[in-house]
């Protein structure tokens, strides 16, 4: 993937020079066209075309958003109540997650997430044990990241 966006910011300014024009559009115009090419010679790479990870990236962070701001709503929610009726949970979510990267990003989006706290991940890295302020179904909790977070993730490093 580092290949082709150098390559494709190359191609870019291999345009400038062949048009003799060192300008900001010119160079936009030259990464379009590099973008063209290396999607049509996208065959010829050993990984798979750059911009498509790019859009599971969006899209990750798009549910990220979503799951902050509704997550902040139940907080809001909580703290607002009179009594406090809460249900804490501490759980373990095993994880398909195998690369480093991958199980960290899991853990920060985790722990962002206002109500919830990964406090550990297991030895193997096969299990990241996880507070939740208010989880009354554990496993519906459990299934809500797997849906998620871990399914764009596992998109993402395809």
């Amino acid at each position: 993937m580092a290949f082709q966006i150098l390559l494709n910011v190359c191609l870019a300014f291999v345009w400038m020079f062949l048009t003799v024009s060192f300008n900001g559009a010119s160079f936009i115009i030259g990464y379009v066209i590099g973008l063209l090419i290396i999607f049509m010679l996208r065959r010829f790479f050993h990984s798979r075309f750059y911009l498509a990870p790019m859009f599971v990236v969006v899209k990750l962070l798009f549910i990220f958003l979503k799951e902050l701001v509704l997550s902040n709503i139940a907080v809001a929610k909580i703290v607002i109540k009179p009594s406090l009726h809460v249900e804490p949970a501490i759980f373990a979510l095993p994880t398909q997650l195998k690369k480093e990267w991958e199980i960290t990003l899991l853990a920060m989006l985790i722990t962002l997430t206002p109500g919830t706290l990964v406090l550990d991940v297991s030895d193997d890295k096969s299990t990241l044990y996880i507070h939740a302020l208010n989880s009354p179904d554990v496993q519906e909790a459990i299934q809500s990241i797997k849906q998620s977070f871990e399914k764009t993730i596992m998109e993402v490093s395809k």
